[in-house]
């Protein structure tokens, strides 16, 4: 942003910034939309405020691709919409899935438009991926490195606005709402801001905005084990929920199957679905051949079938993971289109070309979150929510792989839409300033580290890709305990953001375990050996 702008934007004396649009999140969602509204209101000011550097999102580690339908000989819009159907196993919002699948053509044309690369082939048409779930080639991809690119391409568009402010390494601690203006008889909750922790100065700042958009991500290091990168701690869908907007699915958490079996630091790499998609088998330790016993779609069943038949094999054998293989492919082709998993697998000293990948499921995408209409509206005023934070009904019980992107860049231009057409009025409430009165530097850092890895282990143990009512009531009655603790040191400490993610993973997990305890159906990502059914997956009880 340019620094008269800026300017106007900041008022010193109260250590207060004010906004038109504010954003919390940096990757597809909330940058997408970023530059659609500040390319359309030039005179309109938008902050993102992101709490590592602007690079960092889930949207950088996306492998994959986005599923989008343009070839209408081979594939349709109505197969599509099939393929989401079934893997959302009954869940879905049908209408939602056909407005996001029908868009999706547009959308990914403007992504181009903006400078977005995607592989070709040797006539020069898009070379078109297929991938667990997918009855078609359909997948756009670039390389095995596309969120990254999308999210490149994303942010040299928002550096070419003189009316946006990207602020790195702010933390978002909490919406402001009626709640923090001492208003207690309101019936109808609207968001005025956030409060924001500056990590570099550790000073809170105020940010008032006309209206606020969540695009933080996702929820995976609640679980340790997770493909995602280590700042998706659910920080958006906490402060929704503590804001009382209305939060749904959150039991249906998507675990990607093929996470390389190596933890470093609590991140797994992941083994894009297109490995599958490209012909690699997964196999036991023996070299027996298991996914055609579970599915008749084998290694391409959808992520819920093949992670559940990864767990049941496990808890089988007692073995720490499986296998991919990947020796019988072309392996200069593998190089070309997995340059950067075929380096990380080297990194690690397995040769895909000899050796077998050990992988296995990984915390990797939440399919629930804060509800919000078709132009991403939550339950509360002024508030949005686009990306992976949010519950549109896209993808039910269970997300179809690439169609996460594809949502992300529908909703930000519905949301877009919606503002342009509604533009939001003016923020003239008197906000107060966060207050530190009564609290203190934390003397022991290591009892929140301590707390995190309790968590953590809690979620992986009993809330996991196959769950019991008995311990899902254990999981319960162990986080109330993390929770007192964090709560009575989150009143009397100065606020860190390690404290803050803590605090979010433990609103997180309580809805996780909560609404898992009152899913009395196995729907897609969720199974739960207390729960009747007889269908796809019935075969789990037996076996476990």
């Amino acid at each position: 942003m340019h620094y008269s702008l800026f300017k106007e934007c900041w008022n010193y004396r109260t250590n207060m910034l004010y906004t038109n649009y504010l954003i919390i999140g940096s990757g597809v969602a909330g940058l997408t939309y970023a530059v659609k509204i500040a390319q359309r209101f030039p005179n309109k000011t938008v902050i993102i405020v992101t709490k590592a550097d602007e690079h960092e999102s889930n949207t950088k580690y996306a492998q994959g691709g986005v599923a989008v339908v343009l070839d209408l000989v081979e594939d349709s819009f109505k197969k599509h919409i099939q393929d989401t159907l079934v893997a959302g196993d009954g869940l879905c919002d049908e209408a939602v899935v056909e407005m996001v699948i029908k868009e999706g053509p547009q959308r990914l044309k403007e992504l181009m438009h903006w400078g977005a690369s995607f592989d070709v082939d040797e006539s020069g048409k898009l070379d078109l991926g297929l991938e667990g779930g997918h009855s078609e080639y359909r997948v756009v991809h670039h390389k095995d490195i596309t969120g990254f690119e999308v999210e490149r391409v994303l942010l040299q568009q928002v550096h070419k606005l003189s009316n946006v402010t990207v602020l790195p390494h702010h933390f978002a601690l909490d919406l402001i709402t009626q709640h923090h203006l001492n208003i207690t008889k309101s019936k109808n909750i609207t968001c005025y801001g956030a409060y924001v922790l500056n990590q570099k100065k550790e000073d809170i700042i105020t940010i008032k905005a006309d209206t606020t958009l969540l695009a933080t991500g996702g929820i995976g290091r609640v679980y340790g084990n997770t493909t995602n990168p280590t700042i998706a701690t659910g920080d958006g869908i906490a402060m929704a929920y503590r804001a009382k907007a209305e939060i749904k699915d959150m039991e249906f958490v998507q675990f990607h199957p093929t996470a390389l079996y190596n933890n470093k630091d609590g991140r797994s790499f992941l083994i894009s679905e297109a490995v599958r998609g490209f012909g690699a088998i997964l196999r036991d330790k023996n070299g027996q051949r298991f996914m055609p016993i579970y599915d008749n779609r084998a290694e391409l069943a959808s992520r819920d079938i093949v992670s559940q038949s990864i767990d049941a094999e496990l808890k089988k054998s007692g073995d720490t993971h499986v296998f991919l293989d990947c020796t019988h492919l072309d392996i200069n082709a593998f190089k070309n289109h997995f340059p950067n998993i075929y380096q990380e697998c080297l990194s690690n000293h397995i040769d895909v070309e000899k050796d077998w990948v050990p992988v296995v499921p990984a915390s990797h995408y939440l399919c629930g979150g804060i509800v919000v209409d078709k132009n991403g509206q939550t339950s509360v005023a002024n508030l949005f929510a686009c990306g992976e934070c949010s519950r549109t009904g896209l993808h039910g019980a269970n997300r179809l792989a690439s169609n996460s992107i594809l949502e992300a860049l529908v909703y930000a231009h519905n949301i877009y839409a919606y503002h342009t057409a509604n533009p939001p009025n003016p923020n003239y409430t008197n906000i107060p300033d966060w207050n530190y009165e009564g609290t203190s530097i934390p003397k022991e850092y290591i009892l929140i580290q301590h707390n995190i890895k309790r968590l953590q282990a809690i979620m992986r143990d009993y809330v996991g890709i196959v769950r019991s009512n008995g311990r899902l009531t254990k999981a319960a009655r162990h986080l109330d305990l993390i929770y007192n603790e964090v709560e009575e040191l989150y009143k009397s400490a100065k606020i860190n953001t390690t404290l803050c993610e803590l605090r979010n993973m433990v609103n997180i997990a309580h809805l996780i375990i909560s609404q898992s305890l009152e899913q009395k159906h196995n729907k897609g990502g969720y199974y739960n050996i207390d729960n009747v059914r007889t269908d796809k997956v019935s075969w789990l009880k037996v076996r476990l």
